[in-house]
């Protein structure tokens, strides 16, 4: 076994590589950028390295780097996580060459799946079923064009290196080809260094179904079961689970299967993911095709681990040592259900921008999971476990993917699982940047979701426009308003207490009228209870005005609601929605409609720049006319292209910025008459 490893990754899954490596006795050494100088990761290993600047092009991704890291360390192996480095053969030649073992397959495994092109040719040679499409070179967008109208639409056009949601575009038409085709392209040669597109059918109404490889170096390869990750939202996933609730016991068998026979194809060893897509239309799950093999440890690799029990960099770790599997196919069972929600620093109130900045605060619900060696640890702290890389004061920086933390779940069922995400979702404490919590808090308690009917159109099915809390229940309501009645006496409490009054004390209000959603509620509080519109509420909690969070029972169920102050009441964040409360005592409510209402200026002659990045095209200049929808600017972000688009038909006046600036968030970018 290694005596010493370096990670050539950052963030949390740094952070989890080195937890396994320490259990296992192994020495650790971490490489970093000046980003990251300070990050977790980089406290935690037993050493650390300095590689270069922020850019990952000039640090993560230089093999020359990592290489004399491990000769300056003396680290006998190297585990790429995933993303930069991982699926990269010049890289794994390179360490063969300076006799330093990579944890992940061998180089001729990674050169035949990394190539889209290639991998779906090899995939029809072993028997697995594919995708209909065009694998060949695309000359240009005529090119393009011509194959999509021969394949019929609608069709989706991939980067042959791409992966992460990044180089894909789902084409509908003709029009839809030729303004995505350049962008795809320009995405994959900056993400991935290869320009190459490839163009196939896009199935509709589609589940993305994915199963976990494992190979040794002695023959043996087996399936892990299935990962149902079809909740994504620009071909980036957002919710995965283990089991899948649409795969049957004969349809995981088929699938295994061909799994591994393909792996088996290619000579595969090490931890690997084989994505499938399936027809969600099709009852018999007989439809599933093969989209492409991931040569490395997949990002909800937890949930694979909370079913089986098996710690998949462990196993990683001994293959590439050269021990043998210690299981075989019947001993892979099924223990419960798992979930992760990926929380990503991006605002879903804002159509899900990039959100960077500083972690003003930070706290998980659960600390970071820490395996005690039988397996427990892979399920966190009562079926919750926390895989993060940040830090309270840290930063989300531009340079690197937005991911947050990531939250799993286990439970002994499905629903148990993901009430159980619903609880700890509420429970995060993270301020100072846009996040997502809101967003998949909703989705977990989604009737679709619930249901298991789900296919990867069904965030723009369900939120069509746009994403603006989850609907709450009447009871919620009610609930709501006693707790908002409850802050409300606290801290008028708090202020007779404080302002020097004269006279005999004066007792805080316990009449409010509570108001939010459109909805006006009575609330009164004495000593022993709490009535909202006359009914009582069974209400328990403690707070202390200056709280961000309080922690209430509510008729014996738990319920954690974020506290901000707002106008004349607060802002209460829980159950996936903010919800603006007015709070005003009930002697005075009444007045409250005589207010006059700020209306706020009109911003719709802006394009206005919606986060932070960098502006890659302007495709207008002063004085010519836009038509509604026309794109209008193409600006850069977190390693994304996002196409700014004209709100309305118009002329433009003036323009305020040049392609290659870097723009800050709310920068105008140009103005129309």
């Amino acid at each position: 076994m290694f005596k010493k490893i370096l990670i050539a990754n950052r963030g949390e899954i740094a952070c989890r590589v080195i937890k396994t490596a320490r259990r296992m006795g192994i020495q650790t050494v971490a490489v970093y950028s000046d980003a990251d100088a300070r990050a977790p990761f980089v406290r935690m290993a037993d050493e650390a390295v300095h590689i270069g600047p922020s850019p990952a092009a000039q640090s993560y991704l230089i093999a020359d780097k990592i290489i004399a890291a491990c000769k300056a360390t003396g680290a006998e192996a190297v585990h790429p996580g995933y993303g930069f480095l991982s699926e990269r053969t010049a890289f794994a030649e390179a360490l063969a060459a300076e006799n330093i073992a990579f944890i992940g397959p061998p180089v001729g495994a990674i050169a035949a799946m990394g190539d889209k092109i290639e991998s779906k040719k090899l995939a029809k040679e072993a028997g697995v079923n594919v995708v209909p499409g065009y694998v060949g070179e695309i000359d240009d967008t005529d090119h393009a064009v011509r194959i999509s109208n021969e394949i019929g639409y609608p069709v989706m056009m991939k980067a042959s290196a791409g992966g992460g949601g990044k180089g894909m575009r789902l084409a509908y038409n003709e029009k839809d080809v030729r303004e995505g085709f350049e962008s795809v392209k320009r995405e994959g040669l900056n993400s991935f260094g290869d320009d190459r597109v490839f163009i196939e059918k896009f199935i509709l109404n589609p589940r993305h179904i994915e199963i976990q490889i494992l190979g040794d170096q002695h023959g043996n390869i087996v399936y892990l079961n299935e990962r149902e990750c079809s909740i994504q939202r620009r071909h980036q996933k957002v919710v995965e689970e283990a089991p899948s609730p649409f795969v049957s016991p004969a349809m995981r068998k088929a699938m295994g299967e061909q799994c591994v026979a393909l792996a088996r194809a290619v000579g595969y060893f090490s931890a690997g993911t084989v994505e499938l897509i399936v027809s969600g239309a099709d009852k018999t799950g007989e439809s599933f095709y093969f989209l492409e093999m991931n040569t490395r440890l997949q990002v909800e690799h937890p949930v694979t681990e909370a079913i089986t029990g098996i710690d998949l960099v462990e196993q990683m770790i001994r293959v590439a040592a050269g021990e043998k599997l210690p299981f075989a196919q019947d001993d892979i069972k099924i223990d419960g259900w798992s979930i992760e929600n990926r929380v990503y620093a991006e605002d879903p109130y804002r159509g899900f921008l990039p959100s960077t900045g500083r972690l003003v605060r930070y706290k998980s619900p659960v600390p970071g999971w820490e395996d005690d060696g039988e397996g427990n640890g892979r399920r966190g702290i009562d079926g919750v476990r926390i895989d993060d890389g940040v830090y309270e004061g840290g930063e989300v920086s531009m340079f690197y993917d937005p991911m947050i933390a990531k939250l799993i779940t286990w439970g002994k069922t499905r629903d148990e699982a993901a009430d159980k995400q619903i609880t700890a979702l509420d429970a995060f404490e993270i301020e100072g940047l846009g996040h997502n919590i809101d967003f998949v808090n909703a989705i977990m308690q989604h009737p679709r979701f619930r249901s298991g009917e789900l296919t990867t159109g069904f965030i723009a099915e369900e939120y069509p426009e746009g994403f603006h809390g989850a609907p709450a229940s009447d009871e919620l309501k009610r609930s709501l308003a006693a707790i908002a009645g409850f802050l409300a006496t606290a801290r008028a409490d708090r202020s007779r207490r404080v302002d020097g009054q004269l006279g005999d004390r004066l007792d805080p209000p316990a009449e409010w009228v509570v108001t939010f959603d459109k909805q006006g509620f009575d609330v009164v509080l004495d000593a022993d209870s709490v009535t909202v519109d006359g009914s009582a509420v069974e209400l328990a909690l403690e707070y202390t005005p200056g709280d961000r969070f309080v922690h209430a029972e509510v008729a014996g169920e738990p319920l954690t609601v974020k506290i901000e102050n707002w106008r004349t009441g607060f802002r209460l964040t829980t159950r996936g929605a903010i919800h603006e409360v007015g709070v005003l005592p009930k002697s005075v409510a009444h007045l409250a409609g005589h207010m006059i209402e700020k209306i706020p200026p009109d911003l719709s002659k802006f394009l206005i720049c919606p986060m932070p990045g960098l502006l890659v095209a302007l495709h207008v200049q002063e004085g010519d006319s836009v038509e509604a929808g026309q794109p209008l600017a193409v600006v850069e972000a977190m390693k994304m292209e996002n196409i700014l688009r004209a709100e309305k038909a118009g002329k433009v006046k003036t323009v305020n910025a040049k392609a290659g600036e870097s723009l800050a968030v709310d920068a105008i970018i140009l103005e129309m008459e």
